[in-house]
């Protein structure tokens, strides 16, 4: 594989901005992860471009043709597996295809589906983002000589969490089918932990063991509901 003309660096990486030249697009679909990712960026030089859904992301690269791309696994219109199995498969590659997941169990499903990494939500950390991506890269592009490794996070706009939880919120007052209630739990389980909103995490754990065990779902979706509805209360009196 030509490793050098995919990567298309426009600029020198340095010390400080490891990932200069580098264009990621993020598909996610969470506003307050993308947020994360896009601070992320800004912190190491790389550009971000974001698609929320798998239709979103093949528009973008059919358009352009990214350095590095994160794919969440949970996506309103199908798996992020699937996504990353053909993103695999294309000639030429793209160089770097990372998996995302508030899940840490679903780490070797991304490595089988064929992507070059994992990062566990929440990601937030900019060292270890930077190394998630650097250890994929040819020698020659990364930064010369000794990188210190500051212990430094970013922390998005609370605004983008109360963004999501309003999306759930319409997610479950326009009604739902099965497939519906799996991606509201996931979606709900990876933005409340990307948050630290453990009661939150717990009410989507709830939901989704429920769902894949087949067991009635109306009360955990009544008390996820609740506990959104709290949250959104919460912003509109601040």
């Amino acid at each position: 594989m030509d490793e050098l003309a995919p990567l298309a660096l426009t600029s020198t990486p340095t010390a400080a901005r490891p990932l200069m030249g580098l264009t990621v697009l993020a598909v996610e679909d969470s506003l307050y992860a993308c947020e994360a990712l896009r601070l992320l960026c800004m912190r190491s030089g790389a550009r971000i471009r974001r698609a929320d859904c798998i239709a979103s992301a093949k528009r973008h690269l059919q358009v352009y043709r990214p350095s590095v791309i994160l794919v969440d696994v949970g996506l309103p219109d199908g798996s992020g597996l699937d996504l990353i199995k053909h993103l695999s498969a294309l000639t030429p590659r793209i160089n770097i295809i990372l998996g995302l997941s508030g899940d840490d169990r679903m780490e070797k499903k991304v490595l089988a589906a064929g992507a070059d990494g994992f990062l566990a939500k929440p990601i937030e950390s900019i060292a270890q983002f930077q190394e998630a991506i650097l250890a994929h890269m040819p020698l020659d592009h990364r930064p010369a000589g000794l990188r210190v490794l500051k212990d430094e996070y970013v922390t998005p706009d609370p605004i983008a969490y109360n963004n999501d939880l309003t999306q759930v919120a319409t997610l479950i007052n326009e009604g739902y089918d099965e497939r519906q209630v799996a991606y509201v739990a996931q979606f709900v389980t990876g933005v409340a932990k990307s948050a630290r909103d453990e009661a939150l995490v717990h009410a989507g754990e709830t939901l989704a063991i429920a769902h894949a065990t087949r067991q009635p779902t109306h009360q955990p979706i009544a008390a996820l509901a609740g506990l959104v509805q709290q949250r959104l209360d919460r912003q509109v009196a601040i």
